[in-house]
C-alpha cells in the first residue's frame, strides 16, 4: 500500500470513529505500529488530525477530508452520477458548478460529450473551484468563468466577498451542487459556512437547481445549510439510495434520477 492510499485510510478510519489506537489502525491496515505512528505524526504536522496519547483524534467538531483525500471514496457511484447529471445539461447553457468530488465528475463528464466538442461556446461553465476551472480550461469550446474569492485548501474553492462579487452579475441555466449532505428537512448541506454562503448564491442565480450526491449524502445533517429542499429542482444519485428516501424528496417535489 502506497503512503498516499494508507493516509487517504486512516484518515477515513479517524472520520468515521473519531479517534484511532496507533495498535488498532496497524491492524487494520497490515503495516507495522512504527509506521503508523509516524504517519500520525506527519499528519498531525500538517493539522489533519491531532496526536494523543497512542493514537489521534480528528481534528476540529466540522472535520473533512481535504479533496485530494477524497476522490476515491464511492468512485464509481460518483462517476454514474455525474453522468447522469452531464446528461441533464443542454448544449449553450450556462452552469454553475460548485467545489467537490462529484462536481469534479460532473466536469469531466461534460468535457468529453461528443455533442459539446464545438460551439462558441458550446457551454459556459462558472465555477468558484479551481481544479474544476484548470481542467476545463483547455476546452477551447467552454467559456470558463472564475469567481475569484479567497482560496479554501480543503476543496479548492473560492470564498469570500471576492466571489459574491462575481456571482451576483451573472445568470445561469442551471447550478449544480456538490453536498456533503442532503435531507428532506434540513436542505442541502456543507461543513463549511463560507463555502455554502458561496454555494447558495450559486443557487440563487440559478434557473433551476441539481444536487449531485451519491447516496451516502442522503438523510444527512451537516453544520451550514447551502439552501432548503423545495429550492432544489433535481436530485442525482446512485441506486443505492434508500426508497423512503427517495420517496420523501419526492414527496417534497424534487425530482429524483437514479443512476
Amino acid at each position: 500500500m502506497s503512503r498516499d492510499a494508507r493516509w487517504k485510510a486512516l484518515l477515513e478510519l479517524l472520520v468515521e470513529r473519531g479517534r484511532l489506537d496507533v495498535e488498532e489502525a496497524a491492524t487494520e491496515l497490515e503495516v507495522s505500529a512504527a509506521t503508523i505512528r509516524r504517519d500520525f505524526d506527519r499528519l498531525a504536522e500538517q493539522q489533519m488530525l491531532v496526536r494523543t496519547r497512542g493514537g489521534a483524534v480528528v481534528h476540529g467538531v466540522s472535520y473533512e477530508l481535504p479533496l485530494r483525500y477524497k476522490t476515491a471514496r464511492r468512485a464509481s457511484e460518483k462517476q454514474r452520477v455525474a453522468q447522469a447529471v452531464a446528461a441533464l445539461v443542454t448544449p449553450g447553457e450556462a452552469v454553475g458548478l460548485t467545489g467537490g468530488t462529484t462536481t469534479t465528475e460532473v466536469a469531466r463528464a461534460l468535457a468529453v460529450r461528443a455533442d459539446l466538442a464545438s460551439g462558441t461556446p458550446a457551454l459556459t461553465v462558472v465555477t468558484n473551484a479551481l481544479n474544476i476551472a484548470n481542467e476545463l480550461a483547455v476546452r477551447p469550446q467552454f467559456k470558463i468563468v472564475v469567481t475569484g474569492g479567497v482560496a479554501r485548501a480543503q476543496s479548492y474553492e473560492l470564498i469570500g466577498p471576492l466571489a459574491d462579487g462575481v456571482l451576483g452579475q451573472v445568470t445561469l441555466d442551471v447550478a449544480v451542487l456538490g453536498v456533503v449532505a442532503f435531507d428532506v428537512v434540513h436542505g442541502a448541506a456543507a461543513h463549511d459556512e463560507a463555502e455554502a454562503a458561496i454555494n447558495r448564491l450559486l443557487c440563487e442565480r440559478a434557473e433551476r437547481v441539481v444536487v449531485a450526491a451519491d447516496s451516502s449524502k442522503l438523510g444527512r445533517r451537516a453544520f451550514a445549510r447551502i439552501c432548503a429542499t423545495e429550492s432544489v429542482d433535481t436530485l442525482v444519485t446512485d441506486d443505492a439510495a434508500a426508497p423512503e428516501l427517495v420517496r420523501g424528496f419526492e414527496e417534497a417535489g424534487v425530482r429524483v434520477v437514479t443512476a
